[in-house]
């Protein structure tokens, strides 16, 4: 459809219907009923009926929980954990690593007195 003619159809155009589904986003919702961060956006999800009984709400996206946070925390407190045991690590690690080039040179002045000793004699 490029554009609207002059006459309605009839049962197309002539009547409006609402849209079937609402926002699933947690911030669309706060968004279409101008709420506040603070109000549950639980309690405003558009739901649709399937029968006398039976209603229909979709599963919020983005939607903050106490387990979310949870969940955050836990990982920032994991990857903190893993930065100081990377550095206890390393510094484990430098100081074996200049104890034996320490050694080395000990072992390699010796090795060049030994030379040297030998030479003379």
């Amino acid at each position: 459809i490029s554009k609207k003619g002059e006459q309605e159809i009839p049962g197309l155009t002539d009547d409006q219907r609402p849209r079937r589904l609402g926002p699933k986003r947690a911030s669309n919702i706060r968004k279409l009923f101008n709420l506040e961060k603070k109000d549950d956006v639980r309690n405003f999800v558009v739901r649709r009926e399937l029968s006398e009984k039976k209603k229909k709400a979709p599963k919020i996206q983005r939607l903050v929980t106490p387990a979310m946070l949870q969940r955050k925390r836990y990982f920032r407190s994991q990857t903190r954990q893993k930065m100081v045991l990377g550095k206890k690590l390393k510094e484990e690690y430098t100081k074996r690593l200049s104890e034996y080039r320490q050694e080395q040179r000990e072992f390699r002045a010796a090795e060049v007195a030994k030379k040297k000793k030998e030479k003379k004699v």
